[in-house]
């Protein structure tokens, strides 16, 4: 007979079998999503042990083992990060905003930081430092400097990843940024008085919920689903169609609008026309804003509203591919879910969760520059504009130098970065530079891709080495399955001086087998 735990006591098993901290949230976590058994109920819920250490296999060095027998032993574990619980590798100002292809804060900064250990046998930067990031992203490296006590320069090709990541470090006036979105709610709340969309929306979900409880059980349904004793896909499919007559009774009865008149633009297409108008007015009350650094974050808080209210599934956030207008079965949920008709929930959220995370980041932060420039960073003349942007960092960069660069430069092939923000683009007006993208995933990985890409990381490294001091310290994460990056340092005048080898355990996309990249350590032959 199994052995029975607790959900307290599954939590201190779990924490001594993996050492590290699994609270009962963590198991309760593993319940509702199917991964473990419920067992009883009236309040009192076991779990049984075995069902754990099976879940648990590829922990507590079982993966480790597995991982390096897939990719080999040079493999560093220890920069896998595994200890870390997501709420820590996106903690603070990291999440303000969504962004495909970023690196975990902990990896900027075991490298950045002034510790040694066994693998890491000496530091390569200190405070004071200034540190430079040629491909900035959403800014991770910048906002670990300022945690640091390091200066840093990002530079990106993208305006608004370079908003994203000067609004992740920039000091607010927080009393002022509350008296905006407070401001903006009270204005939405009014303007949505004289609209049905939320009073669709409630007897909507309270249909959704009364249909999920009778034919998708929670925990139940998840467990069975794993077990695979319910074919999903035609189960699905069924209780789509078994729904699908509730769903247009109500957009009927309220006189719901599913799609706009026109699918010119990326807001023309991806959003109700209930959203679309919601949109519309509260940029508009947005553009109303006098302090710049406010109305900058605000429309980060907006840029992340809009991008969750698209009208996709769950499951295909990420990657778009086509607009969905009625209830869908949710293979992510495991339960019928619906498109977004209103944006005020999100928007109250995500509002609500960016002051959390800039009072967390105000604590921790240093005084010290960060600034990110917009531009090909194969070109641009750093001090220059650097000068316009912030003359007394100008000044500091001129005298003292870089000391180095941590980067992660975008892998061949494989995201548009433009294009993953297209709702930005199209409702702030950036200029989109998507030619000047280096190794886009719209130019494949063939011959000719990979010579470009070569070439672009080759120019970026030797434009960068004309503000960089002459002992310094560069670091490329990459996946360099294509082996480029020993010509990329040669054509850089540069020599590998380490590399080190990571495990990627908590990937975005949906393959999650054994993954590894490299961090290439250069410095000047």
């Amino acid at each position: 007979m199994y052995e029975l735990l607790t959900i307290k006591e599954a939590s201190e098993w779990a924490t001594n079998h993996l050492r590290k901290n699994v609270t009962p949230g963590n198991i309760s976590y593993l319940i509702q999503y199917g991964r473990i058994k419920k067992i009883g109920d009236n309040g009192f819920t076991q779990i049984a042990k075995q069902d754990l250490i099976n879940y648990y296999k590829s922990y507590n060095g079982y993966r480790e083992v597995s991982w390096k027998d897939q990719l080999g032993n040079d493999l560093n574990w220890t920069l896998s990060f595994e200890q870390y619980k997501e709420a820590e590798t996106t903690k603070h100002v990291h999440r303000l905003h969504p962004y495909k292809g970023k690196f975990i804060p902990q990896l900027v900064e075991y490298f950045l930081d002034g510790h040694t250990d066994k693998f890491k046998t000496e530091t390569y930067f200190a405070k004071g430092d200034i540190v430079l990031d040629p491909f900035s992203g959403s800014g991770t490296t910048m906002v670990q400097a300022c945690e640091l006590g390091l200066h840093a320069v990002g530079i990106d090709v993208s305006a608004f990843n370079a908003l994203i990541g000067d609004c992740k470090i920039t000091k607010y006036s927080l009393t002022d940024v509350l008296i905006e979105i407070n401001r903006i709610s009270k204005a939405l709340k009014i303007f949505l008085e004289n609209s049905h969309i939320l009073e669709f929306e409630a007897k909507l979900l309270q249909a959704l919920y009364e249909f999920n409880n009778n034919y998708f059980p929670a925990t139940d349904y998840k467990y069975r689903l794993r077990q695979g004793e319910i074919d999903e896909t035609k189960y699905g499919a069924e209780k789509e169609q078994e729904f699908l007559p509730i769903y247009n009774q109500l957009v009927k009865e309220y006189n719901i609008k599913l799609r706009q008149e026109k699918t010119d633009t990326f807001l023309d297409k991806w959003y109700s026309q209930h959203v679309r108008d919601e949109i519309d007015f509260v940029f508009g009350e947005i553009k109303k804003i006098k302090n710049i650094d406010t109305k900058k974050i605000i429309s980060v808080i907006f840029s992340r509203t809009i991008r969750t209210c698209r009208a996709t599934t769950h499951a295909d956030l990420a990657t778009l591919l086509e607009p969905i207008t009625t209830t869908y079965y949710c293979s992510k949920h495991g339960k019928m879910c619906k498109p977004l008709f209103s944006i005020l929930k999100w928007w109250e959220t995500y509002c609500k969760d960016t002051v959390k995370r800039l009072l967390q980041f105000d604590k921790l932060r240093t005084s010290t520059f960060q600034t990110c420039l917009t531009g090909d960073s194969r070109i641009i003349e750093v001090l220059p504009a650097l000068k316009k942007k912030n003359p007394a960092f100008a000044e500091l960069v001129e005298k003292q130098k870089v000391k180095g660069i941590f980067s992660s430069p975008p892998y061949v092939g494989l995201i548009d970065y433009h294009e993953q923000h297209a709702y930005a683009y199209d409702l702030f007006g950036f200029e989109r530079n998507d030619n000047l993208e280096i190794g886009p995933l719209f130019k494949g990985q063939g011959k000719e891709a990979k010579q470009s890409y070569i070439q672009g990381i080759s120019d970026v490294l030797n434009n960068c080495k004309k503000i960089l001091v002459d002992d310094y310290e560069v670091f490329l994460v990459a996946n360099d399955k294509y082996n480029m990056y020993p010509t990329i340092a040669e054509n850089a005048g540069m020599k590998i001086a380490n590399q080190f080898k990571r495990p990627v355990l908590n990937r975005t996309e949906k393959d999650k087998g054994a993954y590894s990249e490299i961090i290439f350590h250069l410095k000047s032959k």
